[in-house]
């Protein structure tokens, strides 16, 4: 909600014309999560894109929002699929299927909408976001997370995926990638 929250009030101030829309996330094949789950933009310039800077490891370069268009971002693949009232972002890696990302309407919402479901996404313990550490950042050429215990960095090469064996190597590995300096206890 914030970093999307945030783009969106810059592109506001830049004269982009932005919608804030509710993003219902995939829990799998046909399950979604709860209305308000994440927060995506629709931004009109001569048509309409998606952009989605708060969603990690997902697409970079803003998506035209048309159905049934594949569009390469990356080593991936997007579409928007049309179902009824409902739009799904679809996702296909190499050597893959077609997998949901999330399902959205064009609803236009405001950022107060979102607040009640941050909430939860920040002090539930169901929440995945208080079960366990999330850091990730986008690479010139891939991305760098810290999940728990495991540093991930993949590029074009490949996924390298270790585990850090203490908190020592958890706050080196956040210096070092993210600049985040944490204190000792």
């Amino acid at each position: 909600y914030e970093l999307n929250g945030l783009f969106a009030a810059l592109l506001d101030q830049l004269g982009y014309v932005v919608t804030l829309l509710s993003a219902r996330v995939s829990r799998g094949d046909s399950a979604f999560g709860p209305e308000f789950d994440h927060l995506l933009l629709r931004v009109d310039l001569d048509e309409p894109w998606l952009a989605d800077v708060g969603f990690g490891d997902s697409f970079r370069a803003p998506l035209r929002l048309a159905t049934g268009l594949e569009q390469p971002d990356a080593d991936r693949h997007y579409r928007v699929v049309a179902a009824g009232e409902d739009l799904f972002l679809e996702e296909r890696r190499p050597g893959g299927g077609w997998k949901p990302q999330y399902a959205f309407t064009l609803t236009p919402h405001t950022l107060p909408d979102f607040a009640a479901m941050c909430v939860v996404q920040q002090t539930s313990p169901d929440s995945h976001f208080t079960q366990r550490r999330v850091c990730s950042i986008a690479t010139p050429n891939g991305r760098i997370t810290l999940a728990g215990d495991r540093l991930i960095i993949t590029t074009p090469a490949g996924r390298e995926e270790r585990v850090l064996p203490n908190h020592a190597a958890i706050h080196t590995a956040l210096r070092e990638h993210f600049s985040i300096t944490l204190p000792d206890d």
